[in-house]
């Protein structure tokens, strides 16, 4: 099954803008769809996927789009917790009932009782803790440590592992019984090597977020760089291609990056799904401009947030400054709208290697029927300033 623009569900573009999700593969809008389709069924999840691939995004998904999004949400990290304390901070313990517990402490399932726990590299569990956490799955119910009285939580649990439990099992190293309690409905996190185009615009977002943070100057990529990113199979994913582009920004900071240096930030002989040279990064309209609007999407909350803290009351030249800030224009829409039969559709004059402002400023028009007001208003522009973009770029009804 594949996605397009339109196939695209508002929900998954929602849910990418809200957690800045950069990424337009079809295999990442069907996972986020998943936990979209989840979130309001009150089952245990289990989320596969390589380390680094972006797996923690998910349960967050899932819990702010069900009916416990008001509730707690608690994260743990199941392997960096030592095996001898894991009990302890999972489940809480009494005053006494160790060395060091000088007072008792609540648990994270207390603590998270009517919201959502996410148990993260759940594999890293010892099988006694698997089988604590079997009986709060299965009752709701679990002991402190050093305690005899039985209490009570209402938790939802999304778990995560880059390892093969169904391996685990048969290693005797997970139990079974909890494998399948978790494993009520299964989440597969794509890889970053199979997410093509994604990992472009996944580089250019690092390297742009590491010049503003360290005011540096941008670094960009040159076709040769661009095919090495699309071919490196990326062993520690989106990890560790913002290692390697943060690299690259540093010490190549104003260039453009070839092939040739890129390499230097890679560890030598890894990981190259193909041949350099018959590679080519065919030239295509439709996927350029996804590529714009997918990093101006994960913007959006950002600006949204800035304009929020404004001040209307500062006057109009304010008010004029933050209104020229360009809002992303969700990508699952038909550039064309329903409903506008007779409406002749925007294109510049010149319509050859067009600017991508001038593309953005099209299709808003297109999309509003050719109603400029609103136009401008999808666009977070005003209408002066649609006005003068329209006449500088030629755009006209054709």
């Amino acid at each position: 099954m594949s996605l397009n623009n339109t196939d695209i569900d508002e929900e998954v573009v929602r849910a990418r803008q809200r957690f800045s999700i950069v990424g337009v593969s079809p295999a990442l809008n069907l996972a986020i769809e998943r936990a979209i389709k989840v979130a309001p069924i009150d089952l245990s999840v289990l989320v596969t996927g390589e380390s680094g691939s972006g797996k923690e995004f998910f349960p967050k998904i899932i819990h702010n789009f069900g009916a416990r999004k008001h509730a707690k949400y608690i994260a743990v990290n199941c392997g960096a917790i030592p095996e001898g304390t894991i009990d302890s901070e999972l489940f809480g313990h009494e005053k006494g009932s160790f060395t060091g517990a000088l007072s008792a402490r609540k648990g994270y399932f207390e603590e998270a009782d009517g919201g959502t726990i996410f148990l993260d590299e759940v594999a890293e569990l010892p099988l006694t803790t698997q089988a604590r956490l079997l009986r709060v799955l299965e009752t709701g119910e679990f002991l402190k440590v050093g305690s005899s009285q039985v209490q009570r939580a209402d938790v939802r649990v999304v778990a995560a592992t880059n390892v093969d439990l169904l391996q685990a099992v048969a290693e005797g190293k997970f139990r079974q019984d909890l494998y399948y309690r978790l494993s009520t409905v299964q989440i597969q996190v794509p890889p970053l090597h199979e997410r093509g185009r994604d990992i472009l615009l996944l580089a250019q977002k690092f390297a742009a977020d590491f010049a503003e943070k360290n005011r540096t100057e941008p670094v960009a990529f040159g076709e040769d760089a661009r095919r090495l990113l699309l071919l490196y199979r990326w062993p520690g994913n989106v990890r560790q291609l913002k290692n390697v582009i943060e690299q690259a920004a540093l010490f190549s900071a104003g260039t453009t990056i070839d092939a040739a240096t890129l390499k230097e930030y890679l560890p030598a002989g890894a990981g190259l799904g193909g041949d350099l040279t018959r590679a080519r990064i065919q030239p295509s309209y439709e996927t350029e401009r996804e590529m714009l609007w997918s990093t101006l999407i994960s913007m959006q909350n950002e600006l949204q947030a800035l304009r929020a803290r404004l001040d209307i009351q500062q006057g109009a030249a304010e008010t004029t400054v933050a209104s020229e800030v360009p809002v992303a224009i969700p990508a699952h829409r038909s550039i064309l709208p329903f409903g506008h039969d007779n409406f002749t559709p925007y294109s510049p004059v010149d319509s050859t290697d067009l600017p991508e402002e001038a593309v953005l400023l099209r299709d808003a028009l297109n999309r509003a029927g050719g109603n400029r007001k609103k136009a401008a208003a999808n666009l977070g522009i005003s209408e002066r300033t649609l006005y003068r973009k329209i006449k500088e770029y030629g755009l006209s009804a054709e």
